[in-house]
């Protein structure tokens, strides 16, 4: 039993806001993390700002945004009304302070709580705030959420709106950077949902005319689709929806332009409206999992008062689209059921296609229902005793505050994964154990993920065979030795989750793991390097006669020094898709080695050479001086 603890009035302490933002960040704005991932504190920080920015526009005020980031500083301007001069200080820095509580002026905004520019301001090092309304402007600097400098109103000639620049807090977002990518496809949801709204990053333009009709068209290889984009809309709500040749459903949900990432009410209850709307057109029971097969689809909804089950607001709890309205599953299946059954009706070649694609799915789940039962049954078995997976304690699909953290690392050999497993963090961290390369899967069947046992307990441990719903780590972590037969680990286990789960890398829940190269160290510092550039660097700091050690293998890293790696300052790349044509990007690298990858492979080629000057040759087994 612990040693009592004095609790007297002297334990109670209150914080004011910005200290308990900066004492709990995670309630505000989720995982911390390092950019690395979409849903990184970086990205909601910059989402946060732009909501307001958007609210403006869906008021009426202000057509265009511009954002700008570089060198870790992020700057938005809007020509929205501005904020009231007189309260440029509070609204940015006095929590449940903004205009949002009044209905009638935000009644389906996403951010009804008045936290999350103070949360930006906290977060921040440097937070500047400018308002220009009607030939006048405020400016207001901060620093850490501490008022630094208030500057009288003065005389301007720029147009109405908000200008915001901030640094994100380096002490708090450890090493971290934006990912173009991921600013990107923030930015291409806000116009999809905004018809009519500009968005300027960086010098380049983005604007939608068709909403969510232009989400699918960029997301999805249209040659593979089975038929035309269904887009429908209504009084607050827009589907998009079509059925490809991939395997598994793909979503894209929203509430009131919040892209909601986990879905939630809204998206379950459309999964459910399609089923019972086809299944009542062609009079016939299909099974769910064959009507929704290989379906793109989109679901954008507004709601008075949302709930979100987190203030990142990924996940939508609300039960109804107004305090006093009809549920969310009640409006959604009654929109999809009168829209798509006319639709249908009108357009009997698109329904003609639908059905051949239901009939097809029917035909493949069949065919596989076997071999299915078996190897399910096989892995219940081994998951008793599965050898290849080492389990954390808690999961992606948890209640816990921590289920962000659930990561699963995916490793070559016991050598390494005996390293990762005694250093990792038993709470959040699993490690999954390859034999050896596994199968190249491109241009195979859904069936080799049931035959191959290795890809079968892969699919059990994920828990992805019925989609991500009950996905078991948020972080999926190729870690495999930086070598050519590491290298050659990576894409075939990226081909498995492309050719088979393409939603998985397309939600941003697969990883590289970077592991240091290099250890150069003197008698008094350590510094572990992942490139050429930071050895040398290294060399530079420690001065004379460093000590420099080669890593060939994840294995040679002692557990001791693999924690280190994998803690706090893990280093991750994301896999991003860039190119919607998946069929094509697997053909091409993983197909037949056709002339025109050899092609590329030569023209490829790189070849390094070492600054003798600083850095003489190491050989990898041994641990060399560096002279003077």
């Amino acid at each position: 039993m612990a040693e009592p603890v004095d609790y007297s009035e002297d334990s109670i302490r209150s914080l004011d806001w910005k200290e308990h933002i900066r004492l709990r960040p995670g309630m505000y704005i989720g995982k911390l993390g390092d950019g690395s991932a979409y849903d990184d504190g970086i990205y909601v920080l910059l989402k946060e700002i732009i909501d307001n920015s958007i609210d403006e526009f869906v008021m009426g005020s202000g057509k265009t945004i511009e954002i700008t980031i570089s060198d870790h500083k992020v700057s938005v301007r809007d020509y929205g009304r501005g904020i009231p001069l007189g309260k440029v200080v509070d609204c940015v820095s006095k929590i449940n302070t903004g205009s949002k509580y009044d209905s009638k002026a935000f009644q389906k905004s996403v951010g009804l709580n008045g936290v999350g520019t103070k949360a930006v301001n906290a977060l921040s090092n440097s937070f500047v705030v400018q308002s220009y309304r009607d030939g006048r402007s405020k400016i207001a600097e901060f620093a850490k959420g501490e008022l630094i400098k208030d500057e009288p109103e003065k005389e301007t000639t720029q147009r109405n709106g908000t200008a915001i620049n901030f640094f994100p807090d380096d002490t708090i977002f450890r090493h971290y950077r934006f990912i173009p990518e991921f600013v990107e496809s923030m930015i291409w949801n806000y116009v999809f949902l905004n018809s009519g709204l500009t968005i300027n990053f960086n010098g380049q333009k983005f604007f939608s005319e068709r909403g969510l009709y232009d989400l699918l068209t960029k997301n999805t290889d249209v040659e593979t689709l089975r038929y035309p984009i269904i887009h429908l809309k209504g009084e607050d709500i827009e589907i998009a929806m079509t059925h490809g040749q991939q395997y598994g459903e793909e979503y894209y949900s929203f509430v009131n332009g919040q892209h909601t990432t986990q879905g939630g009410t809204h998206q379950g209850a459309f999964r459910e409206a399609v089923v019972k709307t086809i299944r009542e057109f062609y009079k016939k029971e299909f099974d769910p999992s064959d009507i929704r097969a290989s379906i793109v689809s989109a679901i954008a909804i507004k709601v008075q008062e949302p709930v979100f089950e987190s203030q990142t607001k990924t996940k939508l709890g609300s039960q109804n689209i107004a305090p006093d309205g009809p549920s969310v599953r009640g409006f959604i299946n009654d929109f999809v059921k009168k829209e798509l059954d006319n639709y249908l009706h009108k357009n009997p070649s698109v329904a003609d296609a639908l059905l051949k694609r239901i009939m097809q799915s029917e035909r493949e789940r069949k065919d596989i229902a076997g071999i299915k039962k078996l190897a399910n049954e096989r892995a219940k078995k081994a998951s008793l005793h599965n050898r290849k997976l080492r389990d954390c304690k808690l999961h992606f699909d948890d209640t816990h505050e921590r289920k962000q953290d659930t990561t699963l690392f995916i490793t070559e050999g016991d050598s390494a994964s005996g390293s990762i497993t005694k250093s990792r963090d038993v709470m959040t961290q699993a490690v999954f154990s390859l034999k050896g390369k596994p199968l190249n899967c491109y241009g195979l069947t859904k069936k080799v993920v049931y035959e191959n046992e290795e890809f079968n307990l892969l699919q059990h441990a994920l828990n992805i065979e019925d989609g991500l719903e009950e996905l078991r780590y948020n972080n999926i972590v190729i870690a495999t030795d930086a070598d050519v037969d590491g290298m050659h680990i990576r894409l075939l286990l990226m081909t498995f989750f492309l050719q088979f789960f393409p939603d998985l890398v397309k939600a941003g829940h697969v990883f590289i793991l970077q592991t240091p190269l290099f250890r150069v160290r003197n008698k008094k510092e350590t510094i572990y390097c992942y490139s050429d550039e930071e050895r040398r660097n290294a060399i530079a700091k420690l001065g004379v006669k460093p000590e420099i050690t080669r890593f060939k293998g994840l294995g040679e890293i002692s557990p001791d020094e693999f924690g280190l790696f994998i803690g706090k300052d893990i280093r991750l790349d994301p896999v991003i898709l860039k190119d919607a044509n998946i069929k094509g990007l697997l053909e091409y690298f993983m197909g037949k080695n056709t002339p025109a990858r050899q092609q590329h492979i030569i023209g490829n080629l790189r070849v390094e050479k070492d600054d003798e000057s600083i850095n003489p040759t190491i050989v990898e087994d041994e641990v060399l001086p560096i002279a003077s």
